[in-house]
């Protein structure tokens, strides 16, 4: 069977059969049991004409039911200024693959320079690199690069309050390179500070992570912790949510010698979970340590102003067996967008970001209190956008009955507790609205056990 999009021709398929010594294709298949091979024409729809086919993807679109999510955890729903698409297309930018060649890839060079500056002043810190996958990975990294750095120690320690997937993660990291992996106690909703001294004071750990804000929205106080850390020869690791920085102290102000995290809050949609963009930033004594690549600003021949790769060597593609890190791709379009997220919205963008998802969550966080239903886990804690709720209700059931009514209630993390978040996307009718929703809920239930 010919395929006409296919672009080998009889005789490219004839020697290909010749040089594997069959006769047709079908016999390279004959190895795979008869019940599993497909004995009918695709069912594939007849060719269509252009408007045709753009009413058939709509109309299946229609058939999507579009929640108002209050849901974070580490992906969350932010407004996209409608002009990053049209500008990450543009020729000068848009490209396959990593731009080793500097003389004709100038534009693409110049966006993750400016990513990487814009990185480093959004985290406070000296450096950055030119990307990663995602925050989870990038967390995994910087445990290597603490390891890598403390030369004879193998041990890293993890707060408990960091996100579970980013845990699971950097679990896995570990066990495929030999770092032994030690969890610091949770103290009521945020990291105990008397078990990170007391693990660290054994001065056998290479870093330490913690995260900012915590996995239940908390902004954990680390004052001193740093200095404990260096006193120690530990590095401290601290995983962010980027976009809070815009309003919270960053890892600089905090001291720490690493900022990781996933950039997918800087405006990137939420994509049914990707592609997003890992960041990682760190002191200039760190620099050799980084995983990924790093641009830099030069001049050429006639004085101008031009950016190239640098520190290249130590990646797979040079000596791949001594290399800090075997991440190779650069997830350049993600940086890309989330760069020209920074500089349209600004310092003062994020932080209006930030106030509008403050208020949001600490109105909907006191009107759920208000039914008698709830209560905040974690009443002395401050909180940005993210907070936790216990309830005696049947969260489940909760949750399908905002469903219903076209809102995604939180994120279930216990039988009796319920995340949420709000963003500057949830206006105040979407918040009433979850509010009613819950209480109808409420109300149906009480009248159903009086029955």
């Amino acid at each position: 069977m010919s395929y006409k999009y296919f672009p080998h021709t009889q005789g490219d398929i004839q020697a290909m059969l010749n040089t594997c010594g069959e006769k047709s294709l079908s016999d390279l298949y004959r190895d795979i049991p008869q019940e599993l091979t497909l004995k009918k024409e695709y069912e594939l729809p007849e060719a269509m004409s252009e408007i045709d086919v753009r009413r058939f993807f709509s109309d299946l679109g229609e058939s999507n039911h579009q929640l108002a999510c209050f849901v974070g955890a580490g992906c969350y729903d932010h407004y996209s200024p409608s002009v990053i698409n049209s500008i990450i297309s543009r020729s000068e930018f848009l490209t396959s693959y990593t731009p080793y060649q500097a003389e004709i890839s100038q534009g693409t060079l110049q966006y993750i320079f400016e990513y990487q500056s814009m990185i480093a002043t959004l985290t406070g810190m000296e450096v950055s690199n030119a990307s990663m996958y995602d925050g989870c990975t990038a967390t995994a990294e910087a445990m290597m690069m603490a390891v890598a750095a403390a030369k004879k120690r193998n041990k890293v320690l993890v707060s408990s309050t960091l996100n579970p997937i980013v845990i699971r993660v950097i679990e896995t990291y570990a066990k495929f390179h030999g770092v032994n992996v030690v969890r610091i106690e949770e103290d009521g909703g945020v990291t105990s500070r008397a078990d990170f001294e007391q693990k660290v004071a054994a001065d056998d750990v290479a870093g330490v992570i913690v995260p900012a804000p915590n996995f239940y929205g908390i902004v954990e106080d680390f004052t001193g912790w740093a200095e404990f850390c260096h006193q120690h020869k530990t590095l401290l690791i601290m995983n962010c949510v980027a976009s809070a920085l815009g309003a919270i102290k960053t890892p600089g102000e905090w001291d720490a010698d690493i900022a990781v995290g996933d950039g997918q809050s800087l405006g990137i949609p939420m994509n049914f979970g990707g592609p997003y963009v890992g960041f990682l930033a760190t002191r200039k004594s760190l620099i050799r340590k980084m995983p990924g690549r790093i641009v830099g600003a030069t001049t050429d021949a006639d004085g101008k102003r031009a950016f190239v790769l640098t520190l290249q060597a130590r990646e797979q593609h040079i000596r791949r067996e001594k290399a800090t890190s075997n991440i190779c791709s650069n997830e350049s379009l993600m940086a890309l967008y989330v760069t020209i997220y920074m500089a349209l919205m600004g310092q003062r963008g994020l932080k209006e970001v930030n106030e509008l998802g403050y208020s949001g969550a600490h109105y909907l966080a006191s009107e759920l209190c208000k039914t008698g239903k709830f209560t905040l886990a974690y009443p002395d804690k401050p909180f940005l956008n993210e907070f936790v709720l216990e309830t005696s209700l049947n969260i489940n059931d909760l949750q399908d009955y905002c469903v219903y009514n076209g809102l995604q209630a939180g994120l279930k993390i216990a039988d009796d507790r319920l995340l949420l978040c709000v963003t500057e996307m949830r206006s105040k009718d979407e918040i009433d609205a979850l509010v009613e929703s819950i209480k109808d809920f409420i109300t149906e239930e009480e009248e159903a056990v009086e029955l």
